[in-house]
């Protein structure tokens, strides 16, 4: 097959992300792997989706290092529709709201187009432009969800905060990875308008009930397909342990990843969201949990792979390739 993995910037690609090890996998099993930046994207003259890309180099590669440094070295290319099976969109829009506002979309609708041209993407396109922000995981059952309102209003914000312990957290109804995600307390509500303010900049505000089990740290569970992946009996889960100060768990704000347990209700959220995963084309997903409630949908390049393979021992990445696989059969 002939696989294209569209990222933010190739040169910002690094050996921990879970694109490079879905990528390595897919190169050592015989593969033709491309990656794509969102600004190589094209529609060309002959009315095909493509665009340049830097093609894996034909030989083996012992790390993850070896690896992504060969592709960054290597020239970009001409790529049509026609020479692509499968573009698999792993950019992340949020990583673009500042410096790069016009590529948070563009991987949808390119991906749109390559997929009215017949090529496989993943996730699926039109369901990704209904995801592009935190609404989404309003359209999952009620009994997953912490207690929510997403308003640009103060007001509503401070009744919200009264009435679930003075205790709540604020984010924005776009973005993802931690950003201007703040907790708001007895001790911080004196900085409430400011904050309110600093995220409506970008939108709306998501406020959130504050769940106590949050203090643990949370559980990033992988689904393909809206089904686990487990390999001889290891879940591809992480739990994430936010550093001291810090109400975040993400790895990339300086949280710790540790084995996760796969808890009776973690298995129930599982058969209650991977239904609607699987209809709406999520081939890939990451699900955070705290305690027994759903937090977050991670359905854009979720991350945490690469440690979950580490932890347990085990190969998570093959069973994501051969799924692909079978979807182009």
């Amino acid at each position: 097959m002939n696989i294209v993995f569209v990222v933010n910037q190739v040169m910002k690609e690094t050996p921990e992300y879970t694109t490079t090890g879905l990528a390595l996998q897919a190169h050592k099993m015989g593969h033709n792997v491309h990656y794509m930046g969102i600004g190589d994207l094209a529609y060309l003259e002959s009315e095909a989706m493509g665009g340049l890309a830097r093609s894996v180099p034909d030989k083996q590669f012992r790390t993850p290092e070896t690896f992504i440094e060969a592709v960054k070295s290597v020239e970009k290319i001409k790529l049509e529709g026609r020479d692509i099976d499968v573009l698999i969109l792993r950019n992340d829009p949020s990583a673009d709201i500042d410096k790069r506002p016009w590529a948070q979309n563009a991987g949808i609708v390119f991906g749109q187009l390559a997929q009215k041209q017949g090529i496989v993407v993943l996730n699926d396109p039109t369901s990704l432009s209904q995801a592009s922000n935190k609404m989404y995981f309003q359209y999952f059952p009620k009994q997953v969800r912490p207690k929510t309102i997403i308003t640009r209003s103060v007001a509503d914000i401070e009744d919200f905060y009264k009435a679930n312990g003075s205790k709540i957290i604020l984010k924005p109804l776009q973005g993802s990875g931690g950003r201007n995600v703040f907790l708001i307390n007895k001790q911080e509500v004196k900085n409430l308008n400011q904050i309110v303010d600093a995220i409506c900049r970008d939108g709306f505000v998501v406020a959130q009930e504050y769940l106590s089990a949050a203090k643990n740290g949370d559980i990033r569970l992988f689904l393909l397909d809206g089904e686990p992946i487990v390999v001889n009996g290891h879940y591809a889960a992480i739990h994430r342990q936010q550093k001291k100060g810090e109400i975040r768990s993400n790895i990339h704000q300086g949280g710790s990843a540790g084995k996760a347990r796969i808890t009776k209700r973690i298995k129930q959220i599982i058969d209650l969201v991977g239904p609607k995963l699987k209809e709406d084309g999520m081939f890939l997903t990451g699900l955070d949990i705290v305690g027994d409630k759903l937090m977050e949908v991670n359905v854009f390049s979720p991350g945490g792979l690469v440690h979950a393979c580490g932890l347990y021992g085990e190969d998570f990445y093959t069973p994501v390739i051969k799924a692909i696989e079978a979807k182009v059969k």
